[in-house]
């Protein structure tokens, strides 16, 4: 009886919800991150965490694809234009890593990359007669040179060298669109199945949890950081704004995800 009542009042709120218009939409979706981001800085002590806890999802939403395709022998649904550019972006920040850091991130990168590659090759070879190619139409090169430039333009200003500045900024840009084929993939085929839908909603947790460490910074600096782009140094603000814009490019769909949950629906239907 407990559950029915449960169901029915979430049925209530996404139909109160559905009758919003995009702003009134937009404005609660961003106080309901700005809450969210507020729990987290007061429950985790080290905000440093919620960077390895990001890395640990992405690792996760591998592993339900890999289990996705050994189970299922179909790779239905998954766009191999995104696993190429996510596996980019993995590379050259496992070689920025390993230059630079030689931590428990490099650790991560090297296993997401691992799985990423083979995700990738079953998609290609084993499983390629699945594969909806005709669906799977956001090329690459719009995601990876628009970010190579910007990368050129604006890095970190560090002491490492030139090289590793530029590349290591490539990764934060090509990581917050790295998603974009994968969302027009399933736009175009309006109907995702489970397994997708887990993974891509594994994606958007992982980058809020990222997004949520730099918006954290930024209070307990003052806006510091923020500051400095008075003084031409755009760094900062750009690799914010490109976390920013990842959590939001899922955050529609993480909302139709949650929404399936809780209406007990197998399968997600993306709106027209």
């Amino acid at each position: 009886m407990g559950k029915r009542r449960g169901v029915s009042a979430v049925n209530v709120i996404f139909g109160w919800l559905r009758q919003q218009s995009n702003k009134v939409k937009i404005a609660l979706g961003i106080i309901l991150s700005l809450i969210l981001v507020v729990f987290l800085k007061i429950t985790v002590k080290n905000h440093n965490h919620f960077f390895v806890a990001s890395e640990l999802i992405h690792a996760a939403g591998i592993l339900i694809l890999i289990y996705k395709l050994t189970r299922q022998k179909t790779c239905s649904g998954l766009s191999l234009k995104s696993q190429e550019v996510t596996a980019v972006f993995l590379a050259v920040r496992l070689i920025c890593s390993i230059n630079m850091e030689g931590d428990i991130h490099t650790v991560l990168d090297f296993a997401t990359l691992v799985s990423t590659l083979w995700v990738i090759y079953m998609i290609r070879f084993k499983l390629k007669s699945s594969y909806i190619k005709n669906l799977d139409n956001c090329h690459n090169y719009y995601v990876l040179i628009p970010s190579a430039i910007l990368a050129l333009i604006i890095h970190p200003n560090t002491s490492y060298n030139y090289i590793h500045r530029v590349m290591w900024a490539f990764c934060v840009y090509s990581e917050s669109v790295s998603v974009l084929p994968q969302l027009r993939l399933m736009q175009n085929a309006q109907i995702i199945e489970p397994f997708t839908a887990h993974y891509v909603f594994a994606l958007g947790i992982a980058r809020f949890l990222a997004c949520a460490h730099w918006l954290i910074q930024v209070f307990e600096t003052r806006g510091h950081y923020l500051w400095l782009i008075g003084a031409g140094y755009f760094w900062f603000p750009v690799a914010l704004i490109a976390e920013i814009v990842q959590t939001f490019i899922l955050a529609d769909f993480c909302y139709y995800y949650v929404k399936s949950v809780m209406e007990g629906q197998l399968v997600l239907k993306m709106p027209v």
